[in-house]
């Protein structure tokens, strides 16, 4: 599964956000961590904070902290933010979304992608931000 720039932004914001705590993450640090400009950062944690999963505090010490304690985020929350869902009567072979797939009554393959489409979903919405960062932590790599 492929996610936008953006999600992946998220992803490694959220993530810092939950290992920071309570102690504010900032744009800078992030981006720089994670080599991205820090602009296009700036606008994903201003859309992380309107969903009401992070928060924002200007001026010296100021930054960016969780809205709620990262073992109550999931990974899928973070997503929604950021990603377009295909409806699930959609077809992931098909090209043109809003539109019937003109193979569906013969396709052979289409339950297939449903089913890993669900698998995918299932799996992001029970992995915590605590729980992305716990087995990051257990790698050796920060």
């Amino acid at each position: 599964m492929n996610v936008t720039k953006s999600t992946q932004y998220a992803l490694y914001a959220a993530a810092e956000m939950a290992l920071a705590g309570e102690a504010p993450t900032t744009v800078s640090a992030v981006a720089e961590r994670y080599r991205i400009p820090e602009g296009a950062l700036a606008k994903v944690f201003q859309q992380l904070v309107r969903a009401g999963l992070a928060t924002g505090t200007r001026g010296i010490g100021g930054g960016y902290r969780l809205a709620r304690p990262a073992s109550k985020i999931t990974v899928l929350e973070v997503m929604n933010v950021f990603e377009r869902h295909r409806a699930s009567d959609g077809c992931a072979l098909h090209t043109r979304p809003g539109e019937p797939c003109p193979a569906a009554s013969a396709c052979s393959v289409q339950w297939l992608f449903r089913e890993v489409d669900e698998l995918v979903r299932n799996t992001y919405e029970s992995v915590t931000l605590k729980t992305l960062v716990r087995r990051r932590g257990s790698t050796g790599r920060r």
